[in-house]
C-alpha cells in the first residue's frame, strides 16, 4: 500500500502503482488539507467577483462570468470538451502512472478538489480501471489536458475504460461493478483533475527505470563484444579514468573492468607477441558514451525529483486561501529532459551497432568467420540480424530530433507557446523499446562469437550471460529462423535477466572503484 500524502512522492513509488498495481491510501494528512483548501473554494464561489477555474470559463472565455446554477454543467462541459484526444490508445502503465500523479498533487491541498473526488480517483486506481487515453491530444501546455481530461470524464461515468481484466467497456458500467459512484463535479474540479504535467512526467519516471536498467546492459554487450574481438581492457582501468572524473563513466569503466575480469580469452592475448596498440573506438570509448549516458540520466532524475515534489495547477490554491493563476503547467523543464534523454540513447546504440558490425566483418573481427556464419556463402549468420540493428539505430537517430523546440499557438493565441512535453515523452518511450533491440542483436552476435573462439573461455561473467542466453537460443550451428532469436534475447534483456546476471559480478567491484 502506498499512503500518499503531501510529501514528495519517490520514483520508485510511481514505477511500483504504474506496473505492479501497487495500491493506493491518502493519508490523513493529505485529507485534512484537502477539505480545509475546499472551503476556500467555495467561500470564493458564493462571492460575487468572479475568479478564474471557480466562477468563470477557461482558457481564451475566462472572461465570462458564469452563474452559480451554471456551474455544475460547465465542469461537466469542460471536461467532455477536454476529452479530445485522438489515435490509438497509450499504455496502461502510463495512465496508471499520470492518474497517481494527479492524485498526488490533489493530496497536497494546492487544488480544491473535494474530498470524496479525490477519493473517487484512489478507488479507480485501485479497482484496476484504466481509462482510455489517447496517443495525440496533449501539447505540454495547460499540462495534459486532453489526457488528463479522459482520466476525469471516467470518473464522472462517461467514456470507455479498460476494467482489470483488460476488456474494454464504457466507464459506467466498469465503476459500477466496482462499487464506485461517478463523480458529480462542481466548481474548480474540472479543472484541478485536468491541469498537469502528469502524463508527461509519468512517463519521464518511466524511462528512467527503464534506461538505468538499458545502459547496464549496455555495459554487459559491451564487454562481451570487447572479449569476442579480442580487446584490451586496460583502457578501462580506474587510474586512466580518474584522468576525467564523471562519475558516470567510471561507474561504466569498472563495470567493463569487472565483467571482463578472470577471462581466459583476454588472457590469450596479453603477452609480447600481441600487435595490437588500440582498439576502435566502439570498444576503447564505451565508458566514456554509456557514461555520458548515466550522467545525462542523473540530471534528468534531479528533473523528475523536482516534479515529484511538485503541486502543479492552475490557479492554485495558496495557505492564506489566495487562489492565483500561475504557469507552473507548462511542461518546458520536463520536455527537455525528455528530448535530453534521446540523444544519449541513439549514441549508445549507435556504438552498440558498430560494435556488431565489427564482428560480422571478416578483415575486422581478428579470426572469426564472415557474419559469423557455420558455412559462409551458404549460410548468412547474423548479416540480416545486422540490417534489422542498422535500420532501428538510424530510426533512433531521427527520435532523437527535439520536440521541444516546437510550439504551435492555440486557445485563440492565449496558450501562445507550448513545451511539446507530451510528444517528447511518446518518441523517448518508442526510443526505449528500439535501444532493446539494437542490444538484443548485439547480444546474440557476441555470444555467438565468444562461442567460435572455443576451446578458449569467456569470463565468469560474461560466460554467465552467455549461457543465460542458451537456455533461449541455441548457439552457433546452420542457419534458423531468427527473428525469435531476437525477440528472445530482448525479452531476457525486458525481464532484468541479462541485468540481474552480471549483477552478481560487478555491484562490489564497482562500489570498490568509484572514486
Amino acid at each position: 500500500m502506498l499512503n500518499v500524502g503531501p510529501e514528495p512522492l519517490h520514483r520508485e513509488q510511481v514505477v511500483a502503482v504504474a506496473r505492479a498495481a501497487t495500491r493506493v491510501e491518502l493519508t490523513r494528512l493529505a485529507e485534512q488539507g484537502i477539505v480545509a483548501t475546499r472551503k476556500h473554494i467555495e467561500a470564493l464561489a458564493a462571492e460575487k467577483s468572479p475568479t478564474y477555474g471557480v466562477s468563470t470559463g477557461f482558457g481564451a472565455l475566462a472572461v465570462r462570468h458564469i452563474p452559480a446554477d451554471r456551474r455544475a454543467a460547465l465542469q461537466q462541459s469542460f471536461v467532455r470538451s477536454h476529452a479530445a484526444g485522438a489515435g490509438p490508445p497509450v499504455e496502461p502503465e502510463v495512465v496508471r502512472a499520470q492518474m497517481l500523479l494527479r492524485l498526488h498533487t490533489i493530496a497536497t491541498g494546492r487544488t480544491g478538489v473535494r474530498l470524496e473526488t479525490a477519493h473517487a480517483l484512489a478507488a479507480l486506481l485501485n479497482a484496476g480501471i484504466v481509462p482510455v487515453v489517447h496517443e495525440y491530444g496533449s501539447l505540454g501546455c495547460s499540462g495534459d489536458l486532453a489526457p488528463l481530461a479522459s482520466v476525469a470524464l471516467a470518473l464522472t461515468g462517461e467514456g470507455d475504460v479498460f476494467d482489470a481484466a483488460g476488456r474494454l467497456r464504457p466507464a459506467a458500467e466498469a465503476l459500477a461493478d466496482a462499487g464506485i459512484e461517478p463523480v458529480v463535479l462542481v466548481e474548480k474540479e474540472g479543472l484541478a483533475l485536468t491541469n498537469g504535467t502528469d502524463g508527461m512526467l509519468g512517463m519521464l519516471v518511466l524511462a528512467l527505470h527503464d534506461l538505468s536498467a538499458l545502459l547496464d546492459v549496455a555495459d554487459v554487450t559491451a564487454a562481451m563484444s570487447v572479449e569476442a574481438l579480442l580487446g584490451t581492457d586496460r583502457v578501462f582501468a580506474a587510474d586512466l579514468q580518474r584522468l576525467r572524473p564523471h562519475p558516470g563513466q567510471a561507474v561504466s569503466a569498472a563495470r567493463l573492468s569487472a565483467l571482463l575480469a578472470d577471462s581466459p580469452i583476454m588472457a590469450s592475448h596479453r603477452g609480447d607477441d600481441c600487435t595490437r596498440v588500440q582498439d576502435a573506438y566502439s570498444l576503447r570509448c564505451a565508458p566514456q558514451v554509456h557514461g555520458g549516458a548515466r550522467d545525462t540520466v542523473a540530471h534528468a532524475e534531479a528533473v523528475a525529483d523536482r516534479e515529484l515534489a511538485a503541486a502543479i495547477d492552475n490557479p492554485v490554491v495558496l495557505d492564506d486561501g489566495r487562489v492565483e493563476s500561475n504557469g507552473n503547467f507548462h511542461g518546458a523543464p520536463l520536455a527537455y529532459a525528455l528530448d535530453f534523454l534521446a540523444i544519449p540513447l541513439a549514441d549508445v546504440a549507435g556504438m552498440s551497432e558498430r560494435r556488431t558490425d565489427r564482428m560480422l566483418d571478416v578483415a575486422r573481427s581478428h579470426g572469426l568467420p564472415a557474419f559469423l556464419a557455420d558455412d559462409p556463402g551458404v549460410d548468412s549468420g547474423h548479416m540480416i540480424a545486422h540490417y534489422t540493428q542498422a535500420g532501428v539505430v538510424t530510426e533512433l537517430k531521427r527520435l532523437a530530433a527535439p520536440a521541444s523546440v516546437d510550439s504551435i499557438p492555440t486557445s485563440a493565441m492565449q496558450e501562445d507557446h507550448v513545451s511539446m512535453g507530451w510528444s517528447a515523452a511518446r518518441k523517448l518511450r518508442r526510443a526505449i523499446d528500439g535501444l532493446t533491440t539494437v542490444l538484443a542483436v548485439e547480444l546474440l552476435t557476441a555470444a555467438r562469437a565468444l562461442d567460435l573462439r572455443a576451446p578458449l573461455q569467456p569470463g565468469p561473467a560474461t560466460g554467465a550471460v552467455r549461457d543465460l542466453l542458451r537456455t533461449r537460443v541455441p548457439g552457433p550451428g546452420a542457419d534458423r529462423h531468427t527473428a525469435p532469436e531476437i525477440a528472445a534475447a530482448e525479452e531476457l534483456i525486458r525481464s532484468g535477466a541479462v541485468r540481474d546476471t552480471a549483477a552478481g559480478f560487478t555491484n562490489s567491484t564497482v562500489d570498490r572503484r568509484l572514486p
